[in-house]
């Protein structure tokens, strides 16, 4: 007695797909898709790194990071973050990466008077050692465009100023895509990055010409996968919350 009404109800549920499709296998919507592969699993919590990162700085030690000549990275920690100590020279991951989505907080020195334009919690944040992004107190501090916090230095301009006070702290998330060379040494394709700052968007999928110069214009060579490397500018820039996802 159940079967009738069993398959009177299926007649009822199958009618709209098969009005889509007017009787044509082809405008099944079933055909478009696709199921396999499942992406994995990433758990996300809240103020912690994705599951699948790699945590560079934990708020406890540099213990994933050495000095810029090698041995113990030579910065102060404390409550949370780290500290350049200027005249200590810049710091480099022990592990090396080459595609990575990264996540740095960082924070200028509260205090400003006597300082300005380049002088003013200046650092910075190297892909593969090579290719800068800048680390400066752009609040209310006018310099050079290509040379502001959020610039790839001296070759990209931030899209906007997104910085906050100095003593905030602020936050960069990066896609990095490695420059690729061939065999002979020659470029296959540039290397490309876009950038997040605080939230707003600073670079756009921005292609790179070459690794950064202080002067004269940028150029590439042949190279592999590189530490992320941080600068010492002689300003306290402090630092913390750092993890990268390899891609």
């Amino acid at each position: 007695m159940n079967k009738p009404i069993l398959m009177t109800a299926c007649l009822v549920v199958a009618a709209p797909a098969l009005a889509q499709t007017g009787g044509d296998p082809s405008r099944d919507p079933a055909r478009t898709e696709v199921w396999k592969p499942v992406p994995a699993v990433v758990a996300t919590p809240r103020d912690a790194a994705p599951s699948d990162a790699v945590v560079l700085f934990d708020g406890k030690d540099l213990s994933a990071w050495e000095g810029e000549q090698g041995g113990a990275a030579p910065w102060a920690v404390a409550d949370g973050a780290f500290t350049v100590v200027p005249g200590s020279k810049g710091i480099r991951t022990r592990r090396r990466f080459c595609d990575i989505q990264l996540h740095v907080e960082w924070r200028t020195p509260t205090e400003t008077k006597g300082f300005d334009g380049q002088q003013r919690g200046n650092s910075g944040i190297f892909l593969q050692e090579l290719y800068e992004l800048q680390v400066l107190d752009s609040y209310d501090n006018p310099t050079y465009s290509n040379g502001q916090a959020a610039s790839i230095y001296k070759q990209s301009i931030p899209l906007v100023n997104a910085s906050r006070a100095p003593g905030e702290w602020q936050a960069y998330d990066i896609v990095w895509k490695a420059p690729r060379f061939s065999e002979g040494g020659g470029l296959v394709s540039p290397a490309r990055i876009t950038v997040l700052h605080n939230g707003v968007l600073v670079q756009d999928d921005t292609v790179l010409s070459g690794k950064t110069e202080y002067i004269g214009a940028p150029s590439y060579s042949p190279h592999g996968c590189a530490p992320i490397y941080l600068q010492d500018h002689d300003s306290r820039v402090s630092y913390r919350n750092i993890w990268v996802r390899e891609l």
